[in-house]
C-alpha cells in the first residue's frame, strides 16, 4: 500500500476528532490534524489517538489545508483530506487499503447525517468529491466557500464513502451556516468584481463540476428573492425530501431554504452598503461582515515565495 497522509483541519472538536482519527488509523501512515486555536482538549485527545498537532491561525478552509499541504510537500505517497466530523466508511478503508489506481485524483462519495438521522432524499447526497489525491498532484482552489480540491492529472472514483455525522447542537449547526453565508457572499462578490484569484473550472463533467455550472449559470441568474424557494421546492417536492425523516426534513428547510435565503439577503446588504457609501466591495465585506479578505490574499503570497 502507498503511504497515506491524512490531513484533518480542526477547532474546538473534541467530541468529533476521537471518532475521525480511528476511521483511519489503519490505512494512514500519518494522520495530521491542524488546529487553530482549540480550548476544548481537541489537541490532547489527537494526541492520544496517534495523530501528529500542528498549529495555525484560521483564515479559511482553503488557505488552512494548502498551508498543511506545504508541511508535506516532500513526503511521497496519498492525501486524504478529512474533516473532523466526518468518518471513512469500513468499506472505503478496505478499498484504500487494497490499493489505489494510477491516477491523480478520486472521487469518494459523501452522505451526510443531520442530527442523527442520514439525509436520503431531496437530490442531494452523496455528493462525489475529489477527497483523495497523489501528494503534490492537488491543491485546494482559492475559495472562501464550497472549495474543492483540484488535482493535475486523471482521476478515477471509488465506491466507498465518508459520512458527515455532525453531533453538535442545532445551534451550534445556524452559528456555523451564518458565518457560511457570510463567506459565500465574499466568493459570489468576487466572481463579479475580481478582488481575489479565481478559481478555475471544477474537473469532471457531473457531481460537483454540474452543480457549480448550475449555480453559477442559472440560480445566480435568478431573482434574489425567488431562487432560495425555487430551490427549496425542488429538492422538498420534485426530488422527494418530503420523503426523509423528521431530522432529515428539517435539514431541506434549513439547508436548502434558510441558508440560501440568508446568503442573498446578506449580499444585498452589503450590495446597498457599496451603492450608499461608495466603498469598495473589499471595504463593505469587512465592515458588515467582519472579514478582511486581504488575509488570504497575504497567505497565499506568502506561500507562492
Amino acid at each position: 500500500m502507498t503511504p497515506l497522509t491524512v490531513i484533518i483541519l480542526t477547532k474546538n472538536e473534541a467530541r468529533h476528532i476521537g471518532r475521525a482519527i480511528a476511521s483511519v488509523q489503519e490505512i494512514a501512515a500519518r494522520i495530521i490534524v491542524v488546529d487553530s486555536g482549540s480550548v476544548d482538549g481537541t489537541a490532547t485527545i489527537a494526541k492520544a489517538a496517534g495523530a501528529e498537532v500542528m498549529h495555525h491561525p484560521w483564515v479559511n478552509h482553503a488557505t488552512q489545508f494548502n498551508w498543511a499541504l506545504d508541511q508535506i510537500k516532500d513526503d511521497a505517497g496519498w492525501v486524504l483530506r478529512l474533516d473532523a466530523d466526518e468518518l471513512v466508511t469500513p468499506a472505503l478503508a478496505a478499498q484504500i487499503k487494497a490499493g489505489l489506481p494510477d491516477v491523480a485524483g478520486l472521487f469518494i462519495g459523501r452522505r451526510i447525517k443531520f442530527m442523527g438521522q442520514m439525509v436520503r432524499h431531496g437530490g442531494v447526497f452523496p455528493v462525489r468529491i475529489i477527497r483523495l489525491f497523489r501528494n503534490g498532484k492537488g491543491r485546494c482552489e482559492p475559495r472562501w466557500m464550497d472549495e474543492h480540491i483540484v488535482v493535475d492529472g486523471p482521476t478515477a472514483h471509488l465506491a466507498g464513502e465518508i459520512i458527515d455525522d455532525n453531533r453538535n447542537p442545532l445551534d451550534w449547526w445556524v452559528a456555523k451556516h451564518n458565518t457560511y453565508a457570510s463567506r459565500e457572499v465574499v466568493d459570489v462578490l468576487n466572481h463579479a468584481f475580481g478582488f481575489l484569484p479565481q478559481a478555475a473550472a471544477l474537473q469532471g463533467k457531473g457531481g460537483t463540476a454540474a452543480k457549480r455550472w448550475i449555480k453559477l449559470h442559472v440560480y445566480r441568474r435568478l431573482p434574489s428573492g425567488l431562487r432560495a424557494g425555487a430551490y427549496f421546492l425542488y429538492r422538498y417536492v420534485l426530488r422527494l425530501g418530503f420523503l426523509d425523516g423528521p431530522q432529515a426534513r428539517a435539514f431541506h428547510v434549513l439547508q436548502g431554504f434558510w441558508y440560501r435565503y440568508l446568503v442573498d439577503a446578506k449580499l444585498a446588504e452589503v450590495r446597498r452598503h457599496m451603492a450608499q457609501t461608495g466603498a469598495t466591495p473589499e471595504e463593505a465585506i469587512r465592515a458588515l461582515l467582519g472579514i478582511d479578505v486581504r488575509e488570504a490574499g497575504s497567505c497565499d503570497a506568502k506561500a507562492a515565495a
